[in-house]
């Protein structure tokens, strides 16, 4: 039969609520103490109960995730660091894939029954700031990304603005003036394709080199074929970029496939500049420079606010955090 709570405190010799409070993390136990408890979880190879836990708590241990593709590898990276915060905190995460499609966002914002998952976190493509006011669920819900403006929810976000200005100094500082931009897409202000445009451009007015529209590529998707595409324009200007800022690392990793098969030179002929340091980065040829939010930090932030709501936290003004990132150097600007 499985050990109980009572068979773990008669085997360490301590009180059933001394157990309990080894088993929920608290703090406030002598390390002698815990060790003696943790010792006799191991010997009777005791499993904690956690769903009868949540229960006695009125949740139900389960949060949804919604990503709008999951074949990205920087969602699915992603979503994995999610998954793993979660299970660290007893939690389980149930996974949705939107698409991007408005419809899609509204339904899980409105379709999942309260009494069945604890919370959501969302990364939002179509969804707008009224869209979310006038959801009728209170389910405690965490916004990743930044095309929700402030006040509609509590917010894990990267400030690509700041981010993409320094990839491009970073192109600036190796001699590049003819630098460009692939990612361009018409859409709302606060999308991320929209912000890295504006970090660009910053970049490109402190560094005193003019702003030319004709090097600002527009794509439709942010996957490779779009960025192979988008490369084979440039060079077929009549005069080609000696840099290119790729707005993630799937339009970078096109962008090199295009320029390799041109026989062109990368770095020495075109330096690329990616976004997101998916694991695919660091094995391309040339090794991809690429912007490095910390995935770990937004997923283990966006999993602590959450918790935070439906604890109790119910009434606090909406938070914006901003996780760190960091500009990593590869192959693709500083040559092999």
């Amino acid at each position: 039969m499985a050990s109980s709570l009572k068979d773990v405190a008669r085997y360490a010799g301590v009180s059933i609520k001394t157990v309990s409070n080894v088993v929920n993390g608290y703090v406030h136990v002598s390390a002698v103490t815990r060790a003696k408890v943790q010792q006799a979880i191991a010997a009777l190879n005791y499993r904690p109960n956690t769903a009868a836990r949540h229960l006695r708590q009125g949740r139900s241990g389960v949060i949804a995730l919604a990503l709008p593709e999951l074949r990205a590898p920087y969602f699915a990276e992603l979503a994995g660091f999610v998954v793993e915060a979660a299970d660290e905190r007893s939690l389980k995460v149930l996974i949705e894939q939107t698409d991007g499609a408005r419809d899609r966002e509204l339904e899980i914002t409105e379709g999942v029954p309260g009494h069945l998952i604890d919370g959501l976190i969302l990364s939002p493509l179509a969804l707008t700031e009224d869209d979310l006011e006038q959801r009728t669920d209170r389910l405690p819900m965490i916004l990743l990304g930044e095309q929700i403006t402030d006040g509609a929810a509590d917010r894990v976000v990267v400030d690509n603005v700041a981010a993409a200005e320094e990839a491009v100094a970073h192109l600036v500082s190796l001699g590049r003036r003819r630098i460009a931009a692939i990612g361009a897409q018409d859409a709302a202000p606060g999308a991320t394709a929209r912000l890295r445009l504006r970090g660009y451009r910053q970049a490109l007015r402190r560094a005193g080199i003019a702003y030319d529209p004709s090097l600002v590529i527009p794509v439709e998707q942010f996957h490779r074929h779009d960025g192979a595409l988008a490369m084979q324009g440039l060079l077929d200007l009549a005069q080609p970029p000696d840099a290119v800022f790729c707005f993630n690392d799937l339009l970078g990793l096109g962008a090199l496939r295009t320029l390799l098969s041109h026989g062109l030179s990368v770095p020495g002929d075109v330096a690329v500049v990616g976004f997101d340091d998916i694991e695919e980065s660091q094995y391309s040829t040339p090794t991809l420079t690429t912007v490095a939010p910390d995935k770990e930090e937004i997923a283990r932030t966006a999993i602590d606010l959450l918790i935070k709501r439906f604890s109790g936290d119910h009434d606090a003004l909406p938070r914006s955090v901003n996780p760190t990132y960091r500009l990593i150097c590869r192959e693709s600007t500083l040559g092999g």
